[in-house]
């Protein structure tokens, strides 16, 4: 049989087919359609130090083989996530990776050092990407000196595998990839959403309550797909592929331009299946082409 085993760091992943954050809420929301334990893993909704209400509605658009969101991490805060989510949700059989967000550098600590404390919490996506905050995210994520500044502290106090979510709107992608690399990341994840908007041009208003927002889905693939190939060949630690991943054949497409996993998003609003679809895809792919391991893809595009 295929082995559709990864490793990343220290953590050993059945598969390599992950939720992307924000899509599948705290995995109860997917778990109601299928055993998310099938799962290579689950990226957790993104949490922050306090409660936030996140953006006024409207927040979500659809656009041409895309959407924008400018949900603005709506989350209750680390704490009630501690005593309330995580109780519930820690003995599904897959990795489970929080997604831990900050205004501030402090922030980000804060809440890293309480995910610190959960067991059943392998590793953390440190988000300094998010384009539809106004504050942190976005801040941290499109300059080195930023992003090296908030891995650096965060991974000193981080105990857990870290993975750091790339922002896709810099100017060279590699240069944050090896920043982060630098100050002690264990993996990135790219890309996150592009900076983008929509208008209705008949009312003449923005579609967004944000103006701008997040896109998101198959009109960014290309882009990540170039992304992911550059930050392969800058950096020596694994890399976790996002972006527009609608079946097996873009998670293939990402594992070739030398991700070792990818995250699913979008499309699981279309339909929560797809990514167990994807895993079944990959192993056809594999058995197909003779290959008896994931490595035998990862990286392995035919120049």
């Amino acid at each position: 049989m295929a082995d559709l085993s990864v490793k990343i760091k220290d953590l050993d992943f059945k598969n390599p087919v992950m939720t992307a954050s924000g899509t599948s809420g705290f995995a109860e929301e997917l778990n109601d359609f299928y055993d998310v334990s099938k799962l290579g893993a689950v990226l957790l909704k993104g949490i922050t130090l306090k409660n936030r209400d996140g953006n006024a509605y409207p927040r979500m658009a659809e656009t041409a083989s895309g959407m924008l969101n400018a949900v603005g991490l709506q989350n209750k805060g680390v704490d009630y996530f501690i005593q309330h989510i995580y109780p519930r949700i820690k003995d599904y059989d897959t990795h489970l990776i929080a997604n831990v967000n900050g205004s501030t550098v402090e922030e980000y600590i804060e809440v890293t050092e309480k995910v610190n404390e959960l067991e059943r919490i392998s590793a953390i996506e440190l988000n300094i990407s998010c384009p539809n905050v106004k504050e942190g995210g976005m801040l941290f994520g499109i300059s080195c000196p930023g992003a090296e500044a908030v891995t650096r502290e965060v991974r000193r106090v981080c105990t857990k595998t870290l993975i750091v979510k790339l922002s896709p709107n810099v100017t060279d992608i590699t240069e944050i990839a090896k920043a982060v690399e630098g100050q002690g990341a264990d993996s990135v994840s790219l890309v996150n959403t592009f900076l983008g908007m929509a208008i209705d041009a008949e009312k003449r208003i923005p579609l967004l309550s944000t103006i701008t927002g997040g896109l998101s889905g198959p009109a960014i693939k290309p882009i990540a797909l170039r992304m992911v190939w550059q930050a392969y060949h800058a950096v020596k630690i694994p890399i976790i592929g996002i972006g527009g991943i609608m079946n097996a054949a873009d998670a293939i497409e990402f594992m070739l331009a030398g991700a070792a996993a990818v995250q699913v998003g979008t499309a699981i609003f279309k339909d929560p299946f797809i990514p167990l679809q994807i895993i079944d895809g990959i192993e056809n792919y594999m058995k197909r082409h003779g290959l008896n391991s994931i490595n035998d893809i990862v990286g392995k595009l035919a120049l």
